[in-house]
């Protein structure tokens, strides 16, 4: 199944996330080397989301990324939350229909 964590950022975070950057990317590019993390990123203009696509059983593997990252510990994250992404279509898609 694939789950998508959602960060809402505070409004400074391209100024305020240098400092945690390195940590961040370290724990993204483990997740991503076990499997468990797709994609992530933010969006832009304006840059007040982010997000990462995880693949996994239940949502724990996406809600322990947001518990142990530094943006989050940092206070770089407003507000975030998992949901369940029910794919269909694509390379990968857990639920495909054709």
């Amino acid at each position: 199944m694939h789950y998508l964590l959602i960060y809402d950022l505070v409004p400074d975070y391209l100024e305020r996330r240098g400092e945690y950057r390195d940590a961040h990317l370290k724990l993204a590019w483990e997740a991503a080397g076990r499997g468990e993390l797709m994609l992530g990123g933010a969006l832009t203009e304006p840059v007040d989301t982010a997000m990462l696509l995880f693949n996994g059983d239940t949502p724990r593997v996406a809600e322990a990324f947001a518990e142990a990252d530094p943006y989050v510990r940092a206070g770089l994250v407003t507000r975030w939350r998992v949901r369940e992404w029910k794919t269909v279509a694509g390379e990968g898609a857990a639920n495909p229909v054709r």
